[in-house]
């Protein structure tokens, strides 16, 4: 009897779990990437140290890659449902560590995000907690600021059809911290996990009306002193350099050479105002102000002087769009103007401070692409606009034949930091991307204002099928950094030779 009743108990279970599945509607979607492409975006050629010539640069030229992103949804109903991706790569073929070698058998699988929506029964209050995809409201040229995936509790509440609020606490960094890992040595006095989480707050009200879209808003950063010490190995270095002033880092020292003030957390803040206007269609208007400031941690003694440096770092920056929708495409001109470094690192950095920014006015240098290459070929991946200036034209859309689209640009690009900064660098190349020498290093290009940088880019898109395209991108970027401003630089290297830098690159996209 026993039995019978344990077998009926464990027949009722399983029925009433499969009623509860069958209440839940699961939706799968996802996109594979293959792509390949040559190149080279280095922008140096040779460097000379001690009279002795070497190559900048011995990257492979040619590279073959793929990534794979599965996205599962389970959907309870119009106020609950739970999402999780997963990505597979990027893998580059013949490497090892990204389960692209013969094998093909280690470790690539990653979530990328993982979160819940629901709202609060009978409101229009939203939440969405986990890691997820977090953007700071932006316009022409996307944000400068942070668009990336990060742990947050982010909540949206709508007070009318026109007026929003959206407000958010993440947590991009903490209990990444080990006593030693910043000197590289240990300690007694253990302090793993001490002091070295980065909150981030957010507040914006977006506002919507016909031909009309703003939205300010603001973020508040605290920042433990041990936050960016240790962040997935170098990437500690990645983060600290886009959020207080790098003369330790580029010009010397080191960003672990500074005397560290006393205070357990440092504040950060931010704010914006992106606006678009479509009152006057087919024209389209959009423009962009940012500001941010990051206090001092501590100062710091340049390595390529006795001059002192300090990590505060306050900045701004300013982009604008006008473009005019046609029967063939649309063409436009974009621009931006970003604060720059005085001849002074005493007094720290005058470039505006970041997170994790993503410009897209550039295709070559920071669109947020795919990067279909080895790190020295492709500039692509995040960019910040700091300390640089530019103007460009583009027309988006082209299509002259069924299914094939085209965007064309040219962009000039300058620097707005002091030419006597270069003296202070500890190698010829400081305004070099970091994808040229030390993957650990600043992905912003230190142009000065005798240095420019003129940029010509064409992507071409082939809707093969409804769920398939083929991506064919072009880069061209012609060098104008001025060598004798940059021959004052250098501890490391007694000179270096410029170069253009060029890409072509491939992608096969089935989304479904």
């Amino acid at each position: 009897m026993k039995k019978i009743m344990t077998l009926l108990l464990t027949a009722a279970m399983v029925c009433g779990a499969a009623a509860g599945a069958q209440a839940v509607d699961f939706k799968v979607s996802g996109q594979w990437i293959m792509g390949f492409g040559v190149g080279d975006a280095s922008l140096v050629n040779k460097t000379r140290d001690s009279g002795v010539s070497k190559k900048a640069s011995s990257a492979d030229k040619f590279s073959a890659q793929q990534r794979v992103r599965v996205k599962l949804e389970a959907v309870a109903s119009e106020n609950l449902s739970g999402t999780v991706w997963f990505e597979m790569g990027n893998t580059r073929w013949g490497q090892a560590k990204n389960s692209g070698a013969l094998g093909a058998d280690d470790t690539c699988v990653k979530v990328k995000n993982a979160y819940i929506d629901w709202a609060v029964p009978d409101t229009d209050l939203k939440l969405r907690m986990g890691i997820q995809a977090i953007s700071m409201p932006n316009a022409a040229g996307g944000s400068a600021i942070f668009d990336d995936d990060m742990a947050a509790v982010t909540v949206n509440y709508k007070f009318n059809e026109n007026i929003g609020l959206t407000m958010f606490w993440a947590r991009p960094v903490n209990d990444n911290y080990a006593e030693g890992d910043w000197t590289g040595s240990s300690t007694s006095n253990d302090k793993s996990n001490y002091l070295d989480n980065l909150d981030l707050i957010f507040l914006s009200v977006p506002m919507t009306f016909d031909g009309l879209e703003l939205t300010p808003w603001v973020m508040y950063g605290i920042v433990g002193q041990n936050a960016l010490k240790s962040v997935n190995g170098s990437a500690g270095h990645y983060y600290s350099t886009f959020l207080y002033s790098d003369f330790g880092y580029r010009f010397g020292g080191g960003q672990d050479n500074y005397e560290r003030n006393s205070k357990a957390y440092t504040s950060a803040f931010w704010a914006g105002l992106p606006v678009k206007v479509s009152l006057l269609d087919p024209v389209n208007i959009e423009f962009d102000f940012n500001y941010g400031y990051v206090e001092s941690v501590g100062r710091g003694t340049l390595e390529t002087s006795s001059k002192r440096w300090d990590t505060r770092r306050e900045g701004w920056l300013a982009k604008a769009l006008v473009e005019y929708k046609m029967d063939w495409g649309t063409p436009g001109i974009y621009g931006w103007y970003a604060s720059g470094d005085d001849d002074n690192p005493k007094n720290g950095s005058e470039r505006m401070p970041s997170v994790s920014p993503a410009g897209s006015f550039s295709t070559f240098m920071g669109d947020g692409g795919y990067a279909w290459a080895s790190d020295s070929t492709y500039f692509d991946r995040n960019l910040g606009y700091s300390g640089t200036w530019g103007i460009g034209l583009r027309v988006s859309d082209m299509s002259f034949v069924e299914n094939l689209t085209h965007t064309f640009r040219v962009a000039y690009w300058g620097g707005t930091n002091s030419p006597s900064m270069a003296k202070y660098a500890q190698t010829a190349y400081a305004w070099a991307s970091y994808s040229d020498y030390d993957d650990s290093a600043d992905p912003e290009l230190y142009l000065t204002t005798n240095d420019a940088i003129l940029e010509f880019g064409l992507v071409n898109e082939y809707q093969m099928y409804e769920n398939f395209a083929v991506n064919l991108e072009l880069g061209y970027l012609v060098n104008f950094i001025d060598q004798d401003t940059w021959k004052k630089a250098g501890t490391r290297q007694t000179g270096f030779d410029s170069k253009d830098a060029w890409k072509a690159h491939v992608t096969f996209v089935y989304s479904f």
